[in-house]
């Protein structure tokens, strides 16, 4: 009988697995792809969250007063646009919520998956669904008289996204607080959207508001999104008030990362 010596550094190679990178970046893009798969196996799932906006389309641009500009949907629908990012993005953790209450959270908590990536790929899933329901919205309103300009538009979806960023962070931090309470995370969340749509003049302007409505309106960065949202959809780059939106995006989506982080380092 021949018998076949297999060289020790030869054999450890051929027994030991090969091992998966890591890194927060990795860790990341699988938490990514984990939450897109169930959206894009069921994209009926962000069709049903379009029933909202579309109905405020429906209701409200039959109402609208003419303006100098052109179309009041030139006015109006960036306006829903924004607000479809905040309600779906602020809804997001109740998606978490379930988790916590089956068990599964946990079971991330204590897998390799660093804790910061869990909250950063569920973050940034949030900008799929805003750009889709951007997409159907334009698609809906641009054969009544609403003017595309695509340019404005693709600069205005990378500053609805990082809102929308923020918003899902701090939804699911607010969701990882609240644990296996849904009414904390429900009454938090329908407290704090709807000044947020108010004050920003999503649905009427604030020109003729009170001082002290104006003051709120002004401290309401969601207000610089829609503002900045509403030069870009019709075409205009106003430096200052562009930069405004995009600084008010920016500050709310590092400021939802960084108390998303923190709280989901904290969970247990």
């Amino acid at each position: 009988m021949t018998t076949i010596t297999v060289p020790t550094t030869q054999a450890r190679r051929t027994t030991q697995p090969k091992s998966r990178p890591t890194g927060f970046l990795t860790d990341t893009w699988t938490v990514l792809v984990r939450e897109l798969t169930p959206k894009l196996r069921q994209p009926a799932s962000m069709l049903f969250a379009m029933v909202q906006p579309l109905v405020f389309l429906a209701l409200f641009a039959p109402l609208l007063p003419d303006v100098e500009s052109g179309s009041a949907l030139q006015w109006f629908v960036p306006g829903i646009v924004v607000m479809t990012a905040l309600m779906g993005a602020s809804m997001t953790g109740a998606d978490l919520t379930a988790e916590i209450r089956s068990g599964s959270h946990e079971r991330l908590l204590v897998s390799p998956l660093s804790r910061p990536s869990l909250l950063v790929g569920r973050a940034l899933k949030e900008v799929v669904p805003v750009l889709f329901q951007t997409a159907l919205i334009l698609a809906v309103v641009t054969p009544f008289s609403f003017d595309l300009h695509l340019g404005g538009v693709l600069v205005g979806a990378v500053i609805v996204s990082l809102f929308a960023i923020g918003l899902g962070a701090l939804s699911f931090a607010l969701a990882t607080a609240a644990k296996e309470q849904d009414w904390v995370f429900w009454t938090v969340q329908q407290m704090l959207i709807f000044p947020l749509l108010l004050l920003s003049g999503v649905l009427l302007p604030l020109d003729g508001a009170p001082g002290w409505l104006r003051f709120l309106s002004d401290i309401n960065p969601m207000t610089y999104v829609v503002e900045a949202e509403r030069a870009l959809f019709a075409g205009r780059f106003p430096a200052d008030v562009v930069t405004g939106g995009l600084v008010a995006a920016a500050a709310v989506a590092v400021a939802g990362v960084l108390v998303g982080v923190r709280t989901m380092e904290r969970s247990s």
